[in-house]
């Protein structure tokens, strides 16, 4: 069971991509421990209680702030370090959070909690093997401890299947892609004969000797199919496999950065993470319109993983992408890669919905996913009123926009040339290069360059920001991966903006939803909107290895 702290307490990682060290990510403190008066104990006492007040109420941020009050008054309390780890937890700050755990077990190296939450972050960021010695720890400090021994297994046993699946991934030769397109020609996938749900189109095949039809597909199914999925009810899996191969046939033409032109009377809405949320992306969609030839529909990545309805998710935009090639648009997140799918849940939901072989094709099928996206308005631009910042505009005098899941990178002159060239099929983003940074990437408030707050990337200051736009001739960025409070957050001097469209983010967090709406001149519209309700399942349900085991 998840809990704050109110009492006393009882392998290498890269540099480029992780951080240990307090003294890297959390702000110095200054008061001498010889200092420590019993007042200042009692001033920390009741900032703590005020923090797990906060944090009771999901307003993590505010705790964490809190936490770190008291412990400028009071540095050798080793439960106001665990308790703050745990409200980064919860921001997904998990490399902040290491940073806070190990400073808790220097002060008390029995601390329990503080090496379990510790593993715990480890695992976030996919490094089970460090977070198997933690665990350890914990079942060593503690032998009755039954959450510490179910966590153990689980990740030794996540640990054994990676190796497993490491070992015959080598072993096969074909992907996915071609072996599922030899078992449909081999009639191996045959439409169930009972389904009643909506229908693909169909025509005869262009090979007489086939006996498979050709499939495609209409409005009328999309509309069906969104409505059978709100029902609660499959997709047949010829189906899913049909749909999931035909954006791969779209997508492996695409380049790794794509470039839409927004021509006059054209709008392009920009949709930050769904992760899951069937829900809640449906009430997004009847807020944006479907998307038509005046209309696009952008979705910046983390499709899946967190939310318990990911392949309903991810089929709604893969179906939207299949009949609406140049006009729907999907950008790869950090979530649609292997590692974290096998951690955060869609490995499990698939497998569970439609088998390893389905999710296999989801996997293969993901890395030809563009890396970004070159929102590029044809009008000139909006006069921009004497007095304001005069926008970044493109060698031809008009704005533009990169979109991109993560954010920039961790060298000075990357152009979008480079981006362009990235060799992105049959590749997972790794722990670095620009591909890992495109992905995972953040901004900070501080210049230059930092370690990231989430352990994985790195964190990119205003002026990176600055240089960048003007290097390449954009007029803003437009990136997820982050929680903001109100949908949305502009940033970096207004040249970099959040979006994250996953409103009450795991039903915990209380944010809202929002996305961005850019027109044919580069105009811009913010909008916001609440969660709505679901079917009673917890985030996560899917998830293996870490579950929502958290104490």
């Amino acid at each position: 069971m998840a809990e704050i702290s109110s009492g006393s307490s009882s392998g290498s990682l890269s540099p480029s991509t992780s951080v240990t060290s307090i003294e890297e990510v959390s702000p110095p403190l200054h008061k001498n421990p010889k200092d420590i008066t019993e007042q200042d104990k009692a001033a920390a006492a009741e900032l703590k209680k005020k923090a797990n007040k906060a944090f009771s109420e999901n307003a993590f941020a505010v705790a964490a702030t809190l936490y770190g009050e008291a412990l400028e008054l009071n540095p050798l309390d080793a439960t106001l370090f665990c308790n703050r780890a745990y409200a980064r937890m919860k921001m997904e700050e998990n490399g902040y959070a290491i940073a806070d755990t190990t400073a808790a077990i220097s002060l008390d190296p029995k601390y329990v909690k503080a090496y379990y939450r510790r593993g715990q972050c480890q695992l976030s960021i996919l490094k089970p093997k460090l977070a198997l010695v933690d665990f350890r720890t914990v079942v060593r400090l503690d032998p009755s401890n039954a959450l510490g021994k179910a966590q153990l297994e689980a990740t030794q046993k996540l640990i054994k299947r990676m190796q497993f699946e490491s070992a015959i991934e080598v072993a096969e030769e074909d992907s996915s892609i071609v072996r599922c397109r030899e078992i449909i020609a081999g009639g191996g996938c045959d439409l169930d004969a009972g389904y009643a749900g909506p229908k693909l189109d169909t025509t005869p095949p262009s090979d007489p000797a086939s006996k498979e039809p050709l499939y495609k597909i209409t409005e009328t199914f999309v509309k069906g199919m969104i409505e059978w999925y709100r029902s609660g009810k499959a997709l047949p899996r010829r189906y899913i496999w049909e749909i999931i191969l035909a954006v791969q046939d779209i997508m492996e033409k695409e380049a790794s950065m794509v470039e839409v032109t927004l021509d006059d009377g054209v709008t392009c809405d920009i949709i930050g993470d769904t992760h899951g949320q069937f829900y809640d992306l449906l009430h997004l969609l009847s807020l944006t319109g479907s998307p038509s030839e005046k209309h696009c529909l952008l979705f910046n990545g983390d499709f899946v993983d967190r939310g318990s309805w990911s392949v309903e998710v991810v089929m709604t935009l893969f179906a939207y992408k299949w009949l609406y090639p140049h006009r729907v648009f999907l950008n790869r997140g950090n979530h649609e890669t292997k590692d974290m799918n096998k951690v955060y849940g869609f490995e499990g939901e698939v497998k569970h919905k439609h088998g390893e072989m389905t999710y296999k094709l989801f996997s293969d099928v993901f890395t030809t996913l563009p890396l970004s996206t070159l929102l590029c308005p044809a009008l000139p631009p909006t006069p921009t009123p004497s007095g304001q910042r005069q926008p970044i505009l493109s060698p031809q005098g008009r704005k533009r926009f990169f979109v991109v899941h993560g954010g920039l990178f961790s060298k000075d002159g990357v152009t979008l040339d480079d981006i362009k060239k990235i060799h992105r099929f049959g590749k997972q983003p790794g722990n670095e290069g620009l591909m890992c940074e495109l992905l995972w990437t953040d901004p900070q408030e501080a210049h230059g360059r930092g370690p990231s707050k989430r352990g994985v990337g790195i964190g990119f200051g205003p002026d990176v920001t600055k240089r960048w736009c003007q290097l390449n001739g954009v007029t803003g960025i437009y990136r997820s991966h982050e929680v903001r409070q109100d949908g949305y957050a502009v940033e970096h001097d207004g040249l970099c903006t959040t979006v994250f469209s996953a409103p009450n983010y795991c039903d915990a967090m209380g944010n809202k939803g929002a996305y961005v709406r850019i027109n044919g001149r580069g105009d811009v519209e913010y909008v916001q909107f609440e969660a709505k309700p679901h079917p009673p399942m917890k985030p996560m349900a899917y998830a293996t290895g870490m579950g929502n085991m958290m104490m």
